[in-house]
């Protein structure tokens, strides 16, 4: 991607577009990390969570 996307005549960074898809990747990991009691074997749960936030952000942004 280049350094800024057109949408709908607003100029939006890819870095937000790359933030967006990491998040909304997350909501559709939680349920699933719930199920497997990944929750249950973490000591801070939401710390856990914002790591891997960060490395679907990394993921992206090297992908995109």
């Amino acid at each position: 991607m280049g350094p800024t996307v057109d949408i709908a005549g607003v100029q939006v960074s890819s870095f937000v577009i790359d933030a967006g898809l990491a998040v909304l990747t997350l909501l559709v990991l939680r349920p699933l990390l719930g199920t497997t009691f990944v929750q249950k074997r973490v000591w801070n749960v939401p710390l856990a969570e914002f790591g891997i936030l960060i490395c679907l952000v990394g993921f992206y942004v090297f992908l995109l």
